[in-house]
């Protein structure tokens, strides 16, 4: 969810909780660019999303990151998890398929990566997310960020990567079944 030119918010939880967060901290952040006659920083609206988690946190279910990247303090990345804290991170995950790849992400991340690296690293972990936990969607959508702004990715279904316990997109099957692609199973 897009909360300024520059700061996107990543939701897992109850959907309602996220995005009635989402909205209102988008209409501060608003209200207060116009008071700074530029965007607020990441930290400061990760502060606005922890300030709405923690007031709320006997009403709201949701862990939320921040990412972002701003001219003071470049690409920033805001784990907000359910109750408001808030933890500056080089890296961050949530929602219920981040709890099948934390041995991925601490052994995959490494600091420095090409743009390519990185969106490859995110695709893969996004991928091994949705081979164990079916709420974990079927598409993967990516933002990058930097100081041109945001680029958006989408990788569609039949293109996100399979691993060996996973069974082939239906087209696949269907080919391989009709004897034109091969299978390995083993």
């Amino acid at each position: 969810m897009q909360l300024t030119d520059n700061v996107y918010l990543l939701r897992s939880g109850s959907a309602a909780d996220t995005q009635a967060i989402g909205d209102y901290v988008r209409y501060f952040s608003e209200q207060l660019a116009g008071e700074l006659g530029e965007d607020p920083s990441v930290q400061t609206i990760a502060n606005l999303v922890g300030t709405m988690n923690y007031n709320n946190k006997n009403m709201l279910m949701g862990a939320l990151l921040v990412a972002g990247f701003d001219k003071h303090s470049g690409g920033q990345v805001f784990g907000v998890p359910i109750g408001g804290t808030i933890v500056p991170e080089k890296w961050a995950i949530d929602g219920s398929g981040s709890t099948y790849i934390w041995g991925y992400m601490d052994s995959a991340w490494k600091p420095d990566m090409t743009r390519e690296e990185a969106e490859g690293f995110v695709t893969e972990a996004l991928a091994l997310a949705m081979a164990r936990d079916a709420s974990s969607g079927g598409i993967i959508r990516t933002v990058t960020l930097d100081k041109d702004g945001a680029t958006m990715r989408y990788v569609g279904g039949n293109e996100v990567p399979l691993f060996h316990e996973e069974l082939q997109p239906p087209a696949a099957a269907a080919a391989a079944a009709a004897g034109t692609a091969s299978m390995v199973v083993g």
